[in-house]
């Protein structure tokens, strides 16, 4: 027999709560790729809130996104703006966007523990200690996101603040642009999205 889809365990169980699942409560999913419209259809009720969180929540940093059901109130949308602002940042967003969300904040951690890992091997190549090289792989990125966030500038100004006229980084960026570094990127994020259409239940 053929197997149950994924989303199936998710629809048993909000079927199975229904009788509890009044309108004067706030219903709060995190299933990736389930539909705000089928968990209204489920529960019998449109006072629902998707959410997108990430792994980095479980440090304090997430990235999480929202959409508010048919029935959510603005109220209701702030209580859990405030909830997964505990653990992170949050944002507002029409739930048409979270397969791109789930391209970008829910798959990039993946992304950017390869950098990482790749950073601290160059730095192996290059001579460093195994440690030394992963403790400063690993803070150079936290600095650098820090400087993104907080500075305020564009990502490609705070680039160019390090890049000194035929020095050293912009020989690094020279290798990395050879290498279709940003391109490879975007591609990245727009096949973990496409991917995440696909999962999604129709």
């Amino acid at each position: 027999s053929k197997p149950l889809p994924w989303w199936f365990a998710v629809k048993n169980v909000v079927l199975q709560l229904r009788p509890l699942l009044s309108k004067k409560k706030l219903l709060v999913s995190i299933a990736a790729g389930v539909k705000l419209q089928d968990l209204e259809e489920w529960a019998g009720h449109g006072r629902f809130i998707r959410v997108m969180p990430n792994t980095p929540s479980a440090v304090g940093m997430g990235a999480s996104v929202m959409s508010l059901g048919g029935a959510a109130t603005e109220q209701d949308g702030e209580l859990v703006g405030k909830l997964f602002g505990a653990v992170g940042k949050t944002w507002k967003a029409d739930e048409k966007l979270f397969d791109a969300v789930t391209g970008l904040s829910g798959s990039g951690p993946a992304y950017i523990y390869l950098a990482i890992e790749a950073l601290a091997d160059g730095g192996v190549t290059a001579g460093l200690p195994r440690e030394l090289a992963l403790g400063l792989a690993s803070q150079t990125v936290l600095g650098a996101a820090a400087m993104a966030v907080q500075s305020g500038k564009h990502p490609g100004q705070l680039k160019d603040d390090v890049t000194s006229p035929g020095g050293t980084t912009i020989a690094g960026i020279h290798e990395l642009e050879k290498n279709g570094f940003r391109g490879t990127l975007m591609n990245a994020v727009v096949a973990a999205a496409k991917r995440s259409q696909e999962l999604s239940r129709k």
